[in-house]
C-alpha cells in the first residue's frame, strides 16, 4: 500500500484530489494539509511514502516544504501537481529533490500512476518543461528571492531589512543585484520578471 499525504490551500481541488487517490487499491490517503507548515508537519508525523503537493501554499510553498524534507533526510518523496507550467518552478523543485512535476490538468489514471512512479524512485515530470528547464537557469540566490518576495509583498526596503536582519544597504545591494539579472529598471519590474519566469 502507497500511504500518502495531500498538501493543497483549495480546499476543494484538495478533496477532489483526495477522493481521486483514494478510490485506487494500493494508494492510502493517510491526512491532508491546507498549508504548507501543516503538510510538513504531517509528514514528519506519519512518515508517509510520498506527499503530493501544490507550488503556491500559505506558510511555506510545496518548494520549500520539499527542501525542508531534503534537508532533514526524510524518506517520504514530493510529487508537485500544479498549474505552473514554468521552467523557474522546477529547476527549483528539482534542486529541492522533487522526483515527481505534473500539471493539475493531468487525467486521474496519470496522476495516480504518477504516485506510483515516485513512490518506487522513479522519477515523472511534465515532458513540455524538460527542454526549457534545461535551457532557461535561474538566475537567482535565495536571498534574492526572499527579498523579491517581500517586496511583491508590499514592504518598504526598511522593513525587509528589519525581516530579515539585514542593513537597508545590504537590501539595496541585493535588489540592485537582482534586477541587473533580470534586466529589470527597478524593484517592482524584478519581482514581476521573477514571478513570470517561475523565479519565486
Amino acid at each position: 500500500m502507497i500511504r500518502i499525504i495531500i498538501a493543497e490551500d483549495q480546499s476543494m481541488l484538495r478533496g477532489a484530489l483526495a477522493s481521486l487517490l483514494s478510490l485506487e487499491d494500493d494508494i492510502e490517503v493517510m491526512g491532508e494539509a491546507k498549508d504548507g507548515r501543516e503538510a510538513l508537519d504531517l509528514v514528519k508525523r506519519l512518515k508517509p511514502d510520498v506527499l503530493v503537493t501544490d507550488i503556491e501554499m500559505p506558510e511555506y510553498t510545496g518548494i520549500e516544504v520539499a527542501q525542508k524534507l531534503k534537508r532533514d533526510g526524510s524518506k517520504t518523496r514530493v510529487l508537485i501537481v500544479t498549474t505552473f507550467a514554468r521552467s523557474g518552478y522546477l529547476q527549483r523543485a528539482r534542486d529541492a529533490g522533487v522526483t515527481g512535476y505534473i500539471l493539475k490538468d493531468t487525467s486521474s489514471d496519470e496522476l495516480s500512476g504518477a504516485v506510483r512512479t515516485v513512490a518506487k524512485g522513479g522519477t515523472v515530470i511534465t515532458p513540455e518543461l524538460l527542454q526549457a528547464a534545461w535551457t532557461t537557469p535561474d538566475p537567482l540566490t535565495d536571498t534574492e528571492r526572499r527579498i523579491l518576495r517581500l517586496v511583491e509583498a508590499g514592504k518598504t526596503n526598511k522593513q525587509i531589512s528589519a525581516e530579515l536582519n539585514l542593513t537597508p544597504g545590504t537590501v539595496r545591494n541585493y535588489l540592485a543585484g537582482a534586477a541587473h539579472k533580470l534586466g529589470a529598471s527597478n524593484r517592482i519590474e524584478a519581482f514581476r520578471t521573477a514571478r513570470e519566469n517561475g523565479w519565486l
